[in-house]
């Protein structure tokens, strides 16, 4: 289980994150939900200690990882995989080197086991044998699933999204949440996804909590949440739809 306790987050003068309250369960698929700047992203990072809070506990399997070592700390995120929203791959790597690469700096696994997982990771997302294209020959899909592959290739125990369909058309961005979907039964691992994308939150949620101001709003079921008469769940809903109407 990840647990949020009244985390705080500042950056100068904008405090973004208020006192957040969360618990996500091992297995489950959860979205989170909210308009820009209500601090989505920057909860996800704390959660994997990319951003430390100001105040409150992150736990993660009984440990508090806001107060661990940066070695201790390294070990947890080990269990964790990680796709940016805007895929951050190295352009100066081949699609194979990107994917392997957690595994050539962290391991003394051998080039060839290296060279077999990469493989299988990229076979997992879709996209086999383009282990040495470059990340400027692919499209906006490719480089979201190399991303994915690359997160999928420590083994991970929980998988974070950060706006994992930001850019895609709407056939591609189905694609990506029915692999999000299809990792999630299939890995059994836990996801916990940040979007804009109200479709993503019929198609792929378990639960969804929905920030506001810098806490925890609404934490329930998809259906719950599409039935809510709350006049800010209802007006969010309606503008978000409209936004995708419009794109």
């Amino acid at each position: 289980m990840i647990k949020l306790t009244d985390v705080e987050k500042s950056f100068g003068n904008n405090k973004v994150l208020r006192g957040v309250n969360l618990e996500i369960n091992d297995g489950e698929t959860l979205v989170i939900i909210g308009r820009s700047g209500c601090g989505k992203s920057v909860m996800l990072k704390t959660i994997i200690g990319l951003l430390e809070p100001d105040a409150g506990e992150i736990i993660v399997e009984g440990k508090i990882i806001n107060l661990l070592s940066k070695r201790e700390l390294y070990e947890v995120r080990k269990k964790f995989g990680f796709l940016f929203q805007g895929a951050a791959l190295f352009d100066s790597m081949t699609v194979g080197e990107n994917v392997g690469l957690a595994l050539t700096e962290n391991t003394n696994m051998s080039k060839a086991d290296i060279k077999n997982i990469v493989a299988e990771k990229l076979e997992i997302v879709g996209l086999p044998g383009i282990e040495e294209m470059n990340p400027a020959d692919l499209s906006g899909g490719m480089k979201k699933r190399v991303s994915l592959a690359r997160s999928l290739s420590t083994n991970p125990s929980y998988i974070l999204y950060d706006e994992p369909t930001t850019g895609l058309d709407p056939v591609m961005s189905d694609q990506i949440d029915d692999l999000i979907k299809e990792l999630a039964e299939k890995l059994k691992v836990t996801s916990v996804v940040v979007t804009h994308d109200i479709f993503s939150v019929y198609d792929v949620a378990q639960r969804v909590a929905m920030m506001h101001e810098g806490k925890i709003y609404f934490d329930g079921s998809p259906k719950d949440l599409v039935e809510s008469n709350d006049e800010l769940i209802v007006g969010f809903l309606n503008r978000t739809r409209k936004e995708n109407d419009f794109n």
